[in-house]
């Protein structure tokens, strides 16, 4: 595919990742991590930034030798055949608009205040369609958004670090020195293992679409360079951010106070008669969410043209341009049926809704790790890099355990065991699609190749036959009388 642009940077390409993790996952999703794990959470936080960092290494290392559209997934398809390729890419597509329904339903909860003549379901719509629009403006503008949005969402964690610090210390604001504050009545490990366990998923799911690095490769003029530089940012970034927010917030606010639909930096604010300063937080979560939707409908757009080009999607996906605008409305329908069933399910939607797309996303990290091991066995270090992931391959095998146990401990937190089950039959469903589509397409190349052979035997017989009748012509009359 010849490209129009210049090519992402490092930093676009790293405003682009921050702009697809951090969102409502962090900002709302992370009551549930807490709830889960008490303030061992920030150990949990811990363990998952050493995994995005394995993880992103690992996916580095494969696409500086192939940066190809839909990295991961070409991959797993060159080293174990195309039914992983297919299973991979249909598993983590439908993950990510899982997840951004879950998003677009938390968006519609914090606008509800503020437009309440609006149904739920048709903000959630209507943000879902706007972010289908702004997609088709392609990388190059979509990069500019994404960074604008993306800067906003990280200056608003900064600010509230920078805020907690002052409250936790006493100074500049007219308020007590709180100093350990909540954390003096909290039991460090309130469920043992087992609670750090449990809350894994969300961690990982608040670190999740970090894999947009791979995704955007393509988009890229020097991808040897770029990516590893955009992925140490991304790593460093995050864990620095995450730990510190996680760190301020604890003392701030009892973790018994926390609620599901109103973010823990909103009330712990609002707690130390910080109103204004909650209200501002409200904006940055919508703002974050709407940066989210638009960077992953970015990496779902690619991934749908990957496939259609792999032969593993409708052929009506196909994309030609640089910009796949098929696979980005495929994907923005998906996400409006994604909607539909979220608000027609009884129950905790977006638990099941993040924990079944959670569950998507461990399982293409798996593959993806699983990918890595089998091609440093055949290929070796990157051909135009080197080495970047520490300790191979002890290091992969700790993460492929890791990653395993996670998504078996899913069940340890109300609300994400349906999302498990979600998340196999999802599973064993593209599996089964890729059978049935392997027999059929086996069935008819036979046909094919029945009726290539069967017009070949034809083709011969009467050749020979015009050939002996054309021969006969040529002989002397007394042998073709003799002959007859």
């Amino acid at each position: 595919m010849e490209k129009s642009h210049k090519g992402l940077t490092a930093v676009q390409l790293t405003m682009m990742a921050l702009g697809t993790v951090v969102g409502g996952s962090f900002f709302l999703g992370s009551v549930v991590a807490i709830q889960a794990a008490g303030p061992a959470v920030i150990i949990s936080y811990i363990l998952g930034g050493i995994l995005v960092y394995f993880i992103l290494f690992a996916i580095s290392e494969m696409t500086v030798a192939d940066p190809g559209a839909g990295s991961f997934r070409t991959f797993s398809e060159k080293i174990y055949g195309s039914g992983v390729g297919f299973v991979v890419g249909w598993v983590y597509w439908t993950g990510l608009v899982l997840a951004m329904s879950s998003e677009a339903i938390a968006v519609s909860i914090l606008l509800k205040g503020w437009v309440p003549w609006l149904s739920l379901p048709m903000m959630g719509s209507v943000l879902i369609i706007l972010v289908t629009v702004l997609n088709m403006l392609g990388a190059d503008r979509l990069s500019k958004l994404e960074s604008g949005l993306a800067a906003i969402k990280l200056l608003a964690i900064i600010g509230f670090i920078i805020l907690g610090v002052l409250l936790i210390s006493g100074i500049a604001l007219d308020v007590p020195r709180i100093g350990v504050g909540a954390l003096r009545g909290e039991t460090w490990f309130p469920a043992g293992i087992a609670g750090i366990a449990g809350s894994m998923l969300i961690v990982m799911f608040t670190y999740a679409g970090f894999e947009i690095i791979s995704l955007a490769a393509s988009e890229t003029s020097n991808p040897h360079i770029t990516v590893p530089k955009a992925i140490f940012y991304t790593v460093v970034s995050l864990v620095g951010l995450y730990l510190a927010a996680i760190i301020v917030l604890l003392p701030l606010i009892p973790i018994n106070s926390f609620s599901a639909e109103i973010s823990p930096m909103v009330l712990a604010l609002t707690r130390w008669n910080l109103g204004w300063a909650g209200w501002v937080m409200n904006i940055v979560l919508i703002t974050a969410i709407i940066s989210t939707m638009l960077a992953a409908m970015f990496g779902l757009g690619r991934m749908i043209r990957s496939l259609a080009d792999g032969g593993q999607a409708p052929q009506q996906l196909k994309d030609k341009g640089d910009i796949p605008y098929r696979g980005i409305l495929f994907s923005g329908v998906a996400m409006l049926v994604g909607l539909f069933f979220g608000f027609i399910l009884p129950g905790q939607v977006y638990i099941f809704l993040v924990s079944s797309g959670g569950f998507a996303l461990l399982f293409t990290y798996l593959v993806i790790l699983l990918t890595h091991q089998k091609f440093r066995k055949e290929n070796g270090c990157p051909p135009k890099g080197n080495c970047q992931l520490p300790g191979y391959p002890f290091s992969s095998w700790i993460a492929i355990i890791s990653l395993v146990g996670i998504i078996l401990s899913m069940p340890l937190v109300p609300g994400q065991g349906s999302g498990l089950v979600a998340g196999i039959l999802l599973t064993l469903l593209y599996v089964t699609a890729y059978l049935i589509k392997r027999y059929f397409v086996k069935r008819n190349v036979n046909n094919e190749g029945m009726k290539e052979g069967n017009l070949r035997r034809t083709a011969e017989i009467l050749t020979s036959q015009i050939y002996a009748e054309t021969s006969e012509e040529f002989l002397p009359e007394e042998l073709r009388k003799k002959k007859n």
